[in-house]
């Protein structure tokens, strides 16, 4: 048999350590120990990213709860007092008595003979005090009698707001008729089963290879093949939080609706509910004075809650700065003395000047918070600043969260609760817990439970939020 010539055996070894074709690394397998040059390595892991993890939102402004139910139910209040700003005046003016037509009535009628209203026109704020005579609950009408001898102050088909204020009765009369039960809304929102693993196989984990790292929840150390277990989890943990931001109810007649190989219904996130039910900001950023004094307007007519804590990204938080540096007023004058006064006290030309805020009052306290999640350029960061007329437009750049706690009657529990305006439900029972389950399958790495010749680690949780008194919410976007 013959010896064949490939491979062959080497006759020209280097005599002297000098770099030569045949014993330079090869730049395509910077790893060959082969090579008479091996390089220097770091084992420490460069941190260039800083820290990836875009969770915490939830943990600074919520809590978690448990549930043992697969929906969650709660009440929230109506309103105390109730007007109607859809208002037909029916009778031609001027005239001492009128009738009107309550447009749109979706529940019984609050308003009740005997009780005295205020009706003002909604373009020129003409309007007169009335008392009430009659109701036609049926038909949603009422007839009044004016107490201004002019009679009626604004046209026959008007469009008129309506409320009570009071009632007036004679000596002697009997009571009110009817009564009015306490009006609440009812919300509900349902658990979703998020899911995540790690695999690695048995002849990976026989080759140690030691990374040293510094991890985003603060702890350091060397990793071996856990390096990529530690960001799956680290991954996971993000997802809890953002899959209660963005999630959605699946719509009847979409696709998920009709999946059956994974999630078919959806939840409803933060952004979700506010955009549906709170108070939608849809020009971007607001940058000035007036701008704001729109938003606390509106905040009137809600919760009027005190305190409210603003997470923006970086665009708007340094619209606000600019927006409260204009306010200064610093010295039209040259050299020193031109100097910005932020602050308590005027800045030195000789320190650093800080030229931010962390927050502001304007008949409400904001207070500012740049959110990691909104600038991230692999979540919601960088998404451009359009769609002024779109209904889809995505980019969000901020949100009002109001500071504190409410109380809601929990129909699950049956008592009235103290709940934190957003706070997360999880799924758990004596037996079964799965707020954050975790465990290990396999043969390899200690596992013991398949003949797979690789150890999988499971993740899985599942939960939903509950978005509390959402007219108090403030959503900031781009889009109608």
């Amino acid at each position: 048999m013959a010896v064949l010539g490939t491979p062959t055996y080497q006759l020209q070894p280097s005599a002297e350590q000098i770099p030569l074709s045949t014993n330079y690394l090869d730049p395509n397998n910077d790893f060959d120990f082969f090579q008479k040059y091996l390089p220097d390595t770091y084992e420490k892991e460069f941190e260039r990213y800083g820290n990836r993890s875009v969770s915490s939102f939830l943990r600074m402004v919520g809590a978690e709860l448990p549930s043992v139910s697969d929906a969650i139910r709660w009440a929230e209040q109506g309103r105390l007092h109730i007007k109607y700003n859809d208002v037909t005046a029916d009778t031609v003016a001027p005239t001492d008595t009128a009738s009107f037509t309550i447009n749109g009535l979706t529940s019984t009628m609050a308003i009740r003979p005997g009780q005295t209203v205020l009706i003002s026109q909604n373009t020129t704020g003409e309007g007169n005090h009335a008392l009430v005579t009659a109701v036609d609950t049926a038909l949603g009408t009422f007839d009044v009698a004016y107490y201004e001898a002019g009679g009626q102050a604004f046209a026959q088909g008007d469009t008129v707001s309506v409320f009570i204020y009071g009632s007036e009765f004679l000596k002697g009369t009997g009571g009110m008729t009817g009564s009015l039960e306490a009006e609440s809304e009812v919300f509900y929102n349902t658990p979703i089963i998020l899911k995540d693993k790690y695999a690695v196989n048995g002849s990976d984990m026989a080759q140690i290879g030691w990374i040293e790292v510094t991890t985003e929840n603060g702890a350091s150390g060397y990793l071996w093949y856990l390096k990529s277990e530690h960001e799956t989890r680290l991954r996971f943990d993000d997802y809890l939080e953002t899959a209660m931001l963005e999630a959605v109810p699946a719509e009847p007649g979409s696709g998920v609706i009709a999946n059956t190989s994974f999630g078919n219904k959806g939840t409803e996130g933060v952004f979700y509910v506010v955009n549906d039910r709170g108070n939608v900001w849809g020009a971007g950023n607001p940058t000035t004075l007036a701008d704001f004094d729109t938003i606390v307007t509106r905040l009137d007519r809600q919760g009027a809650i005190e305190e409210n804590a603003i997470f923006v990204n970086r665009d708007f938080s340094f619209d606000i700065d600019d927006m409260l540096a204009e306010l200064n007023g610093f010295n039209t004058g040259g050299g020193a003395s031109n100097a910005a006064s932020f602050g308590l006290f005027d800045n030195d030309t000789q320190m650093a000047l800080n030229l931010g805020f962390s927050g502001f009052r304007r008949g409400y306290d904001f207070y500012k918070s740049e959110w990691k999640y909104l600038n991230d350029p692999t979540m919601r960061g960088a998404m451009p600043a359009a769609g002024a007329g779109s209904t889809t437009a995505n980019t969000i750049t901020g949100l009002l969260v109001p500071a504190g706690s409410t109380t809601v009657y929990d129909q699950i529990l049956g008592k009235n609760a103290k709940r934190p305006f957003l706070h997360v439900r999880y799924r758990a029972s004596e037996t079964e817990n799965r707020r954050y389950k975790t465990w290990i399958t396999g043969s390899a790495g200690g596992a013991k439970t398949s003949d797979l010749d690789a150890m999988e680690i499971h993740f899985l949780s599942e939960r939903c939020v509950c978005t509390l008194g959402a007219n108090n919410f403030f959503l900031f976007r781009y889009g109608a």
